[in-house]
């Protein structure tokens, strides 16, 4: 049996071959007057456009012909006639029927709009012209789409039903089958590396723990071909240079339940590298360049260290200026001593200017915001470094959800690029009215109307009420940070506060402070800031009746009210990627506090943090928080004071221990904090499958820390330990977060809490 198609197009022949004759028949005339007959949808215009025939042509056998084949050509038709009347050219049309309805039955594992859109690339969609030729691909089409989620057992019937006004409806009934899943991946002809090892490189797998979210047991072509990329990758990163895939084999039993692979691969032997040497026009200092090699005579030949070499040195040269320099690496190689020669010849092109930077997308940003974040400059020579750089600090500023820039080349001059960066703005402002949950506070009620970019000049505003069992907090704070053009920020800030300590696991005392300062920060480095804040407070202190003797004297000490006035000083280095959710940099923070003689307290406190974010193979990430403090007073005052001390414990220190309980205790045992603080946070940020990084993560952590009266007082075997796991979720009601603790080495005496949670507005 022939197809549809076949017999449609022999029909469309048929009909041309008849035409000629009956033209022939008849002698060539001028058009005087053409008619059509036949149309119910397709307008006349349509046809006209398409009928390569007008009034005044003289019309013969091949005329009529190439009409006929012209119009047929448009697929709008399944027959067409032309005739003469006198000088009328009488054009007869029989319209192939429109498509008024595509519905899926059966479909649950791919949704009717991927289905749709599948067909769509062939052109069968609602209101498109009915054609059998293409409705034979279409079947095809649906059955790839299920392939390649390995249903290969899909059965699929269409229905196609005719309507009034020269119009069907067509149905596909789909069985979709179970999916086929990888019982088994063989590699044959490995010796040098184990099976196993060389199954880990696999996105695909015969199954496992993960493969319920990852699908890595359903079988996919490109999967596949990815998995033996890497496959190719890991012999050439160990010097196998000869490394070669004969063959693969991918097998699917009768019942189209099993899959089956088999890769067959030729080692060869290992090679190492005899030579490194650089080449070309060296515009820079070959030694310097030579130190950007990652590969060195001796080394075990690896692809992967010459493409990082030859990135490094080209990303040198774009440094000064040579955006488009070109580097290859060229190897010799020696078979017989199975030994590699490298070259890296350097052909650095001409030097790139910048002729300008443009902005766009910043509907509500000033582009001055923008501009004074770039480390690329107009007029000078591009510089790839500084271009990334710029990009990064505007992705660092938090305006922007997305930040993308490209340097197209200037038209009529080689020598100059334009740098155009595209933002994707952020919802900046926010007025709100929430509640919320907290293991530290309990229930949260809050109120803020913030803005990180008020009116779009990057200035931060912010006025917020919160409420909870253990504090009520007013606050304001505003902050510029440009509040000179080389980058000097200032900062204004106001606060009225009410805690009730014995809420945060506390000793028996209250709290009613009024405070107000200012501070400012002084841009040392591309990365390195010092900041000066400067803090006032009156503040009114209160001891519960039956209070501890440290409380009791402490209010003696200082009065049930008393003034105090501390000012700040700080250095820090931040090289971090993102401040929210870091990937990778880190950050490096020393401050010193100390309460002057103006007020009641006197005293110093000292404070090193460091953060390390490091990417780790897979898309894990390690990061570290330590902190280390220590504090004391002057004076009259010959103690840290108590409302000043450092507290560790809880979701943001030690988790699976009581916010704010390690340490040395009161009279009465309940937690009184320290002069003295070590802690720690170490966590493996884990991948998660189908889930934004940059609003979601989750963890497998070892926290550790302790306070200490003072630090003469310090002992290793005190400190604190746990693990577990926790998840931080940026969700559009307020940062979540989660985490399950178990303490390592706890004591009879201290509150553990193994699950912590925080969700909605936090202090």
């Amino acid at each position: 049996m022939y197809s549809l198609k076949a017999a449609g197009t022999a029909l469309a022949l048929v009909l041309v071959m008849a035409a000629v004759p009956v033209a022939r028949a008849q002698e060539a005339f001028v058009i005087e007057d053409i008619r059509l007959e036949g149309l119910q949808r397709i307008s006349p215009g349509t046809v006209f456009n398409y009928l390569p025939l007008q009034i005044g042509d003289s019309v013969d056998a091949s005329r009529t012909a190439e009409a006929i084949r012209a119009l047929f050509q448009t697929g709008f038709f399944k027959d067409v006639r032309l005739e003469r009347e006198g000088s009328t050219l009488l054009v007869s049309l029989v319209e192939r029927p429109s498509i008024a309805s595509v519905d899926f039955e059966g479909n649950r594992s791919i949704t009717t709009e991927v289905l749709s859109e599948q067909l769509r690339q062939v052109d069968f969609e609602v209101g498109q012209v009915f054609n059998r030729s293409v409705f034979d691909r279409v079947e095809q089409e649906l059955r790839r789409a299920y392939f390649s989620s390995g249903r290969y057992g899909v059965r699929i019937e269409s229905t196609v039903t005719p309507l009034e006004r020269n119009r069907v409806a067509v149905r596909f009934d789909i069985a979709e089958g179970r999916v086929a899943k990888i019982k088994g991946i063989n590699v044959v002809g490995n010796l040098a590396f184990d099976e196993d090892d060389l199954l880990d490189l696999f996105q695909l797998s015969s199954g496992g723990l993960w493969s319920v979210f990852t699908k890595s047991d359903q079988y996919s072509k490109q999967k596949l071909a990815a998995d033996l990329e890497s496959l190719r990758s890991h012999y050439l990163d160990h010097g196998y240079v000869n490394f070669a895939i004969d063959s693969t084999q991918v097998s699917i039993t009768p019942d189209k339940k099993d899959v089956y692979i088999t890769v067959n691969i030729t080692e060869g032997d290992q090679f190492t590298v005899s030579r490194v040497q650089i080449g070309g026009e060296l515009l820079i200092d070959e030694s310097e360049l030579f130190d950007l090699v990652r590969i060195r005579k001796g080394d075990v030949f690896s692809r992967t260290l010459v493409t990082a070499s030859s990135d490094s040195l080209a990303e040198r040269l774009g440094d000064d200026g040579y955006a488009l320099a070109n580097v290859n690496a060229v190897p010799d190689v020696d078979e017989e001593a199975r030994q590699v020669a490298l070259t890296f010849f350097v052909d650095p092109g001409q030097r790139v200017y910048v002729r300008r930077i443009t902005f766009s997308g910043n509907a509500d940003t000033r582009d001055e915001v923008l501009r004074r974040e770039m480390r690329q400059m107009e007029g000078a020579w591009m510089s790839t470094s500084a271009v990334a750089r710029s990009k990064e600090r505007l992705d660092r500023l938090g305006y922007f959800e997305q930040v993308t820039v490209e340097t197209p080349t200037v038209p009529g001059a080689s020598d100059q690029v334009d740098v155009e960066f595209e933002v994707v703005e952020a919802a900046s402002g926010n007025l709100s009215f929430g509640a919320g949950l907290s293991q530290d506070s309990g229930i949260i009620l809050s109120s803020e109307l913030s803005h990180r970019n008020f009116l779009g000049s990057g200035n931060r505003l912010s006025l917020a009420f919160n409420n909870s069992k253990s504090r009520r907090n007013y606050s304001f704070s505003w902050f510029n940070p440009y509040y000179t053009d080389d980058g000097i920020s200032r900062g204004l800030e106001g606060a009225y506060r009410i805690t009730d300590a014995s809420e945060r696991n506390l000793a028996d005392y209250s709290l009613d402070d009024l405070s107000g300062g200012f501070s400012f920060g002084f841009p040392v480095s591309e990365y390195d800031t010092v900041d000066l804040r400067v803090i006032g407070s009156l503040t009114k202190f209160e001891s519960e009746a039956d209070a501890s003797q440290q409380i009791q004297d402490f209010e003696e000490l200082v009065g049930s009210r008393f003034t105090s006035l501390r000012t700040e000083v700080s250095w820090s280095t931040d090289s971090r990627d993102n401040i929210i959710l870091p990937t990778r940099g880190g950050l490096t923070a020393i401050s010193g506090e100390i309460g002057v003689p103006l007020g009641e307290l006197t005293y110093y406190k000292l404070t090193l943090r460091h953060q390390r974010y490091l990417p780790l193979p897979g898309d894990f990430i390690f990061a570290f928080d330590g902190e280390a403090g220590y504090g004391d007073g002057y004076g009259d005052i010959d103690r840290l004071p108590l409302i000043r001390n450092f507290y560790a414990g809880g979701p943001r220190s030690v988790r699976g221990f009581e916010s704010n309980t390690l340490g040395p205790r009161d009279s009465l045992q309940d937690p009184l904090g320290g002069s003295f603080m070590v802690a720690g946070q170490n966590e493996i940020i884990v991948p998660m499958p189908f889930i934004e990084s940059n609003q979601f993560r989750f963890a497998a952590f070892w926290d550790f820390g302790q306070v200490y009266d003072s630090v003469d007082e310090f002992d290793v075997g005190e400190i604190r330990s746990s693990t577990g796991v926790a998840m931080q979720w940026l969700s559009p009601l307020g940062p979540l977060s989660l985490s399950f603790a178990y303490p390592l080495n706890d004591e009879p005496d201290d509150e553990t809490q193994p699950f912590q949670f925080s969700v909605g507005s936090t202090f």
